[in-house]
Formats: structure tokens, C-alpha cells, sequence
């Protein structure tokens, strides 16, 4: 028997062929104008050997509580009533000798695109059932602009990124001159939260190019931005620098907008003695700049110019403010829009996020709905996310977050669904250190990942083929039916079903199911979003129907929904003002000024990295960047990609000067290296990445054991510092190297 189905998944929506109960075959979402090629490793990895297959204890810790948790562990195999039994226990006795508070709750929310199937509102709703756990803030896609944008623009970054941004429709009616500061590049375009059905990002920028506006791409990788765009390459973490020295021009040669500064920002006051050097000595000129970033000192007082003369549209790519001051550039970008006059102008102003996300730039109607209630956490104790290595080495330690100073939690427990912290969290020797100090590790996994590796508890779960569920994100028109195309492979469970036989071990089983089986979640949660659509007359099918049909496309895309942000603020900033303390945008503000922080102070400011090109190590004088890979979504399926010929270990984009100093051939297999740790990768000449930078993409699972890891994990070499105390976000482009032959 042959059937095929449509599902959906983080990179968009696909059919998939199933025969005799196998998955055999995937093809792309018709609809769909740009699909991803991710799905075409789906057949192999549902069945990879990867994949775990019973309930699994360290046998280390099963026999004696030991904490020695390294990849190459051995495991004993329980049923599942025994190994439930045991982790409920655990969990109890964490409880009962130090308190819910003892308890992280780890997930990073991107396992599955299903509504329901949502390991982090699975693991958090469990939880919340039996006394709550310490929670993290942010995430490591963008937590230094979260800290730093709600002082700059009075909204919540995530609203703002994902629904209150210049319309793609927008730029392409309005803006002239596209600014690109890191780029905006349709490979990371392929993924978003909840899905994206169709990708447009590539559409749109061709239609810019064919148009004749002029794409600037500001980065050190002339791929980061649309064929067609200018490049003006600069060093790793020198963005603010050439920002500063945009501004200097515009307000040097008369080209500042001072009547919009005085109508819609504040402080600017406080921020031009900075700018032009009359309070530190040093004016912010392009020679000054030029020395920083390498950028010619010309090219940058000429697009000054040219920016203050067109409709122009500053994007800032989230990778820059992943790395140390990352809120600085994000701050600036604000305030050269301002100074340039064109906050609240269609097409104009400051964007961030292009091309980091597929949602990004889509003219829809927001609708919300479809999530399962999490329950309350009566536990208020929380971790910037990027910070759990520090918090579980230095319990009871004091540090900053935002202006508030709290001690780190003392985590006895940690209990991840839905993530893999030892693909994306920074310095992986350091955090690898950091996991052996809870007494406890239980993790919910299809796969047999490094972080499954190193727990004490494993729990198979279900991949997203495995079980039925609805898929839908906000940022998209299309509704799915997700039905379960494959019975579980070996003794996997739903991380549903599994939180449900825990809850009820720990007497709080009705709390966390509510009496609901799965299909009763669905169709109730569902019914909920039935009813918000009913009432915006939006037309949407019953359950029954809509399992039929298995998708349907609602009516809320289109160039209707095309956004200009803050419009109506420029139209009368009193009436409509931003939700900050001025109401007003803060080129200076008095709250972060309050704080104190000499890594933060009160406006933007160059502060340079602690590892950057500008005062680079003789040991480690290349600048590593780790951007997101364009084979699959983070690490997910990366055993079965792996597997692939010559896929590992994963290439090194080097510039062919360095590889030539360095004696390296062409793909040729090299060590990557500097005091943090070492990796392998393949050299891969690329004349589009600056002189002194390398690039080695994320995703490769850390092998194994101790000294190179074989695969290329770059996590094992970044720098596990927060960005500042006011953001504390992850600072992975902060990072030196050097790149040796074997």
C-alpha cells in the first residue's frame, strides 16, 4: 500500500510518500515557490541507527549516583514502567531535599512544528503540574537585541522582528537603497518557527535587483547577501565603528535630520559630544573607522551621502549581536535611521532579522492561537539563556541581567525535551564540565545526540512523523492536519504520553492532562482557535474536515497586510507614541545609563571585542565565524547527513591567501584550533570571505572523547562569554583561531 500525506515542519511544508508503513520518498509543498531540500534526508533519518529505541539509564549513575557524564557512556536498557518509576523518584527526591527550585527546565523549542507536540510547552506544562522549575529568558538567536530594543523602541523584540517590520511588499515600493548589515542571505531564509510554506525571501530579493535598487552588503562574506548586491567587507564584530562613522558624516556635513530627532527621538544630545569627539577626543570620522573595520574611509563617507539622499532601509542580521557588545550595533542601526529621518517612512527606517528567519518580511494577518497552556510556574527564579554553563559551575554567584543582580540557582536536576544544547551552546569543553554538576540529567530524545549522551535518563520520543498533530505558525497563511504517517519506531512515546505517566507518578496526573488524551488536546485546542477566527471572519474547517482535506490555505496573505512600522507614530508621535519612558525613540537612555554598566553605558558606544581581528593573537589570528547551515534546521537529522560521502568533517570557508600562507590545499582536512579547544574541518577556497576570517557553519554533533573533535563542531572553540550585563546573550562570533594542516 502506497499513500502520500502533506505535513509540515520548521522549513515549510512537504509531501511525504509512505509504503508498506516506511517512509520512502519526500517532494516539495506545491504552493510552495522556493522549497527547502531539508525534507530529502527525512527517509533516511527517521530509521537512522542513531535513533534511540527503549528507555536507557546511565549505567554509571544507575549503580552509584556518579556524574561522569561523557559521550562514550555505557547505557542499560529498562521497560518503560521501570525507568518511569526511577525518574519519578529522582524527580521526587530533588523536591522534597531542595525544592522545585532545585529543577531546570531545559528545552530551546524547535523539535517539532506541531502545536501540540511542542516538547518545550510539554516539558514546561509537566513542570508547572508538579511545583514548577527555574526557567530561562531569551534564546541564542537574538537575546541581546531582546534585552537591548525594548529601551531603544518600546516593544518587545520578538513582536517587533516577526510582525511589525517593513513588509517585503513594502521595501519593494518604497526603498532605493537596501543597506545590509550582515547581509540577508535566503539560505537561513529556509527555516522559521511553526514553518513557512512559502519561502519568499530569494522572490523578493530578485524583484529588488530587477527594480534597480542598490543592495549594500556590509559583512565580512560576500554570500551572506542576493547576487547582484554590492559588498563592502568589514572585520567580524567592527559593525558599530562603521555606523559611527556614518552618523559622523551625516551629522558633519550637514545631512542629520535635526528636526526628526527633536519630534520622535531623545538624547541625542547626550550622544553627539561622543559622536563628534568632544568627549573622549576621538570624532568619530571614517578614517577613524576606516582603521577599524578595513572598510575605505571614501566608500564610507559616499554612502553616507548616498543614504541621506534616498528612501533608505538599514538591516541588521541577528548574527551581530551574537558577539560580545552585540547590543551595540543594534542600537546604532536605531539611531543612523533616525538621524537619517526616516523612522516611521515606508520602506525606510531600521529592520532586523531579514533573511534570518523565513517568517520575516511576509505581508499576513496576524492570528493567534493553537499553543498548550503551560500552567503557572510559582517557581520566579530564571537564567539568561546563554548563561546555564555559568550557572551550573557558580551556584549562589551574583551577576547582572538588565539591571537587575540575582544569584545563580543551585541546579540539582535539569531535565531537557526538544533540544540539543551540545550543538548550540558555546565553549562545549567548558559547558561539558559544567554538565557533570547536577546529580541529575533526564532527557526526552528520538536521537542518539551528544546531549542524550551525557545524561543519566533517556527517554525515547517520537519523531514528528510519528504522531498526529496540527501545524501552523503565525507568521504563515497555511493550516495543516499532521497526520501520524509511520507507527513509532521501536518503543518510542509521544513526549505527551511520557509526561503524563510522570505526572501521574507524582500524584498530579489529572493537573497536567486535564483528563485529555492527545486527540482530545487537539480537537480542544483547536476548537479554541476556531472560535478566534470566527470571530476576525476568518473561514476555517472543522477538525474532521480539516484531517480530509489535510491543509488548507486561510485568507490572510497578501500585499493588504503590508506593514510600514511606526507609521503611525511619525504621523503624530503624541497621540501614538513609542512605549518608552520618553515615548520617544532613546538615542540615550536614562534606565540603561541607571545601570551602571562600563560594557553598556547609556548610548551606543565602540567597545572593541576581546577577540577580534583588530588586536589579534599570534596563535590564534584568524576571525571565526559559525553561521547556521544550510543542510538541515541546527542539528536535527545531522546523523543521517553525516553519513553522506565526504559530508564530514563539515567545510571551512577560508580565503585562499590564508590557506596559501598556511600551506593548505584545497579540500584538504585541517585542524581548527586555539585554547578552548580543536576540531577538524575541510579547507573550502572562497575568494567572498574576507582575509583573515573563516567560516565553519554550525550543526556537526560533538563527537566522542577528548581532543579533536573529527566532526567540526565550532561550539567547541567559541567564547562562552555573555554580550554584556545588560543583554547576557550568547557571544559565539567572538572567537579566534588558527588553521593548521594534519
Amino acid at each position: 500500500m502506497k499513500t502520500t500525506k502533506v505535513t509540515s515542519s520548521h522549513w515549510g511544508a512537504f509531501e511525504v510518500t509512505v509504503k508498506d508503513g516506511r517512509i520512502v520518498g519526500t517532494a516539495p509543498f506545491g504552493p510552495d515557490p522556493d522549497p527547502s531540500p531539508i525534507a530529502e534526508i527525512i527517509p533516511k533519518a527517521v530509521y537512522h541507527k542513531t535513533r534511540v529505541a527503549r528507555p536507557s539509564i546511565r549505567k554509571g549513575w544507575l549503580e552509584g549516583r556518579d556524574k561522569d557524564r561523557c559521550g562514550g557512556a555505557e547505557f542499560v536498557e529498562l521497560p518503560w514502567d521501570e525507568a518511569l518509576d526511577i525518574a519519578a523518584e529522582e524527580i521526587g527526591r530533588v523536591r522534597r531535599e531542595h525544592g522545585n527550585g532545585a529543577i531546570f527546565g531545559g528545552s530551546y523549542g524547535w523539535s517539532s512544528a506541531g502545536r501540540f507536540h511542542h516538547a518545550q510547552s510539554q516539558v514546561h506544562r509537566f513542570l508547572n503540574s508538579v511545583g514548577g522549575y527555574v526557567s530561562s529568558y531569551g534564546n541564542y538567536s537574538f537575546a541581546a537585541a531582546m534585552a537591548i530594543m525594548p529601551h531603544v523602541i518600546g516593544m518587545n523584540f520578538r513582536q517587533y522582528a516577526y510582525g511589525y517590520q517593513n513588509s517585503w511588499a513594502t521595501i519593494r515600493d518604497n526603498t532605493e537603497t537596501l543597506v545590509m548589515f550582515g547581509g540577508i542571505n535566503p539560505k537561513n531564509s529556509q527555516v522559521s518557527m511553526g514553518g513557512i510554506s512559502r519561502h519568499e525571501t530569494k522572490g523578493w530579493c530578485e524583484a529588488f535587483a530587477e527594480k534597480g535598487m542598490r543592495l549594500i552588503n556590509i559583512g565580512p562574506q560576500r554570500g551572506d547577501a542576493p547576487p547582484g548586491s554590492e559588498w563592502m567587507p568589514v572585520r567580524p564584530g567592527s559593525d558599530t565603528a562603521l555606523m559611527l562613522a556614518l552618523a559622523y558624516v551625516l551629522e558633519n556635513e550637514g545631512l542629520a535630520d535635526h528636526a526628526h530627532l527633536a519630534r520622535f527621538a531623545t538624547g541625542y544630545d547626550r550622544f553627539r559630544p561622543y559622536l563628534m569627539g568632544d568627549s573622549d577626543g576621538v570624532p568619530k570620522t571614517p578614517e577613524w573607522a576606516a582603521e577599524l573595520t578595513g572598510a575605505d574611509a571614501t566608500a564610507i563617507r559616499n554612502l553616507a551621502r548616498h543614504m541621506a539622499k534616498t528612501r533608505t532601509l538599514i538591516t541588521v542580521a541577528f548574527a551581530l549581536q551574537r558577539g560580545q557588545h552585540g547590543e551595540q550595533p543594534y542600537w546604532m542601526a536605531a539611531v543612523l535611521a533616525a538621524m537619517l529621518g526616516q523612522i516611521g517612512l515606508p520602506g525606510g527606517g531600521v529592520g532586523y532579522g531579514y533573511g534570518a528567519l523565513g517568517g520575516v518580511g511576509v505581508s499576513i494577518r496576524a492570528v493567534p492561537g493553537l499553543a498548550l497552556p503551560q500552567g503557572d510556574n510559582p517557581i520566579k527564579d530564571f537564567i539568561p539563556v546563554a548563561r546555564i554553563a555559568d550557572a551550573l559551575l557558580h551556584p549562589g554567584e551574583p551577576y547582572d541581567f538588565n539591571g537587575r543582580n540575582a544569584p545563580y540557582p543551585d541546579i540539582r536536576l535539569v531535565y531537557w525535551a526538544g533540544g540539543n544544547p551540545f550543538h548550540h551552546h558555546q565553549d562545549l569543553n567548558r559547558f561539558e564540565e559544567a554538565w557533570r554538576r547536577p546529580e541529575t540529567v533526564i532527557v526526552n530524545e528520538p536521537y542518539w545526540t551528544a546531549t542524550a549522551k551525557r545524561a543519566d535518563i533517556v527517554f525515547p520520543a517520537t519523531t514528528p512523523y510519528e504522531r498526529e498533530d496540527i501545524g501552523r505558525s503565525f507568521l504563515d497563511p497555511f493550516l495543516f492536519h499532521m497526520p501520524p504517517l509511520i507507527e513509532p519506531e521501536a518503543d518510542a512515546r509521544d513526549d505527551y504520553d511520557i509526561f503524563a505517566d510522570l505526572a501521574t507518578r507524582l500524584g498530579k496526573g489529572e493537573l497536567f492532562s486535564e483528563g485529555r488524551s492527545s486527540e482530545d488536546w487537539l480537537r480542544h485546542l483547536y476548537s479554541q482557535f476556531r472560535q478566534i477566527t470566527a470571530a476576525d471572519d476568518i473561514p476555517t474547517p472543522d477538525y474532521d474536515e480539516l484531517k480530509e482535506k489535510n491543509w488548507v490555505e486561510l485568507p490572510i496573505w497578501g500585499d493588504e497586510h503590508a506593514v510600514t512600522p511606526f507609521d503611525k507614530f511619525r504621523e503624530d508621535p503624541d497621540a501614538h507614541p513609542m512605549q518608552t519612558p520618553s515615548g520617544k525613540l532613546e538615542i540615550f537612555s536614562e534606565t540603561i545609563a541607571s545601570f551602571d554598566y562600563d560594557d553598556c553605558p547609556g548610548h551606543p558606544v565602540w567597545i572593541p571585542p576581546c577577540e577580534w581581528l583588530g588586536a589579534a593573537d599570534p596563535a590564534a589570528p584568524l576571525h571565526m565565524v559559525s553561521p547556521q547551515p544550510g543542510d538541515k534546521l541546527h542539528s536535527q537529522m545531522e546523523s543521517a547527513i553525516a553519513d553522506e560521502p565526504d559530508a564530514r568533517p563539515v567545510r571551512l570557508e577560508i580565503h585562499p591567501v590564508d590557506a596559501t600562507a598556511r600551506k593548505i590545499n584545497d579540500g584538504e582536512v585541517v585542524r581548527v584550533k586555539n585554547h578552548r579547544g580543536s576540531c577538524l574541518a575541510r579547507a573550502s577556497f572562497n575568494d567572498g570571505v574576507l582575509k583573515g576570517v573563516v567560516a565553519l557553519p554550525t550543526g556537526a554533533w560533538l563527537a566522542d572523547g577528548d581532543g579533536d573533535d573529527p566532526h567540526g563542531n565550532p561550539n567547541v572553540l567559541t567564547h562562552d562569554i555573555g554580550t554584556s550585563r545588560l543583554g547576557q546573550g550568547t557571544s559565539a562570533h567572538t572567537a579566534m583561531v588558527e588553521v593548521e594542516t594534519l
